[in-house]
């Protein structure tokens, strides 16, 4: 196996490995195999949320790959119906039980939610069940600026990660550098946008074929070398090495400001603008 993935140094002190693995739709013990053959092929960041519906293969997967528990980073997150304080909880609570875990190393609001409104309370919620010793790492997903701003105003503790839509079609600088500003680690989700024509772009195309690359590697890491932390999915051997090789080469300034120069006005892979979507 080539260079390992290097670890990053969150605002609460704890570690987060540069590249994670994604686990929606990996359920059931074949969602199981692929999990453990991710960690097999150096992954130590695995990404799962409530709603994904496979905690517990999750949790099985981190059993059965006879890795230390410490060695491993577990994130879920918590769904939109579930912003009360109380069942905000009871949720971490549920998600523990599903994996079988004693401990969640990371979790996550995963909409805000603006107009229900609630997004404080549950961010309360989880800066307690972090006193508790229920969960390590406490952060959001899909949080705009005055989310974050809100939070912290409201409870005097920052995310330590913020977990959004990024990718050349969507690049967003301007989340990407707010974050930062706080001390915020942003990760990204659907980084190969969801397989859409990205991976066959021909401008990336170029760059990667100068690299010796190919376009997921130039993707991930044009994304690393910004400092956000992609959550690629693969079942395959070949594609999850691929996709966590990218720690050995690096991307001049004009091949990050061509990617950079490919977002689209229209550029989310769905209609899903945190000011006003909603998911739950």
């Amino acid at each position: 196996m080539d260079t390992p993935i290097p670890d990053l140094k969150l605002n609460d002190g704890t570690q987060l490995p540069a590249i994670g693995f994604g686990t929606y739709k990996l359920n059931g013990q074949a969602g199981v195999e692929t999990i453990v053959q991710a960690m097999r092929n150096g992954y130590r960041l695995l990404d799962s949320a409530f709603n994904y519906e496979n905690e517990g293969a999750v949790g099985a997967a981190v059993r059965a790959s006879g890795l230390a528990r410490d060695t491993i980073r577990v994130t879920s997150k918590l769904p939109g119906r579930r912003h009360r304080y109380a069942e905000a909880r009871a949720t971490v609570e549920e998600s523990l039980f599903r994996t079988g875990l004693d401990h969640l190393d990371i979790y996550l609001i995963h909409w805000p939610n603006p107009k229900t409104g609630l997004y404080v309370e549950a961010w309360q919620a989880l800066v307690d069940a972090q006193k508790a010793g229920l969960i390590r790492t406490i952060g959001v997903c899909n949080f705009l600026p005055e989310h974050i701003e809100r939070i912290i105003a409201q409870t005097g503790v920052a995310p330590a990660i913020n977990q959004v839509e990024l990718h050349p079609y969507f690049p967003q600088a301007g989340q990407l550098a707010f974050d930062r500003s706080k001390g915020v680690v942003t990760q990204a989700w659907s980084p190969l946008g969801r397989a859409n024509d990205i991976i066959t772009n021909e401008t990336i195309g170029t760059i990667a074929g100068r690299h010796g690359r190919t376009i997921p590697q130039i993707i991930l890491r044009w994304q690393v070398q910004q400092g956000a932390v992609p959550l690629p999915k693969a079942t395959s051997d070949e594609r999850q090495i691929e996709n966590r090789s990218v720690f050995d080469f690096e991307l001049s300034q004009g091949d990050m400001e061509t990617i950079a120069s490919l977002a689209r006005p229209d550029g989310r892979l769905a209609d899903q603008d945190p000011a006003r979507y909603e998911e739950f």
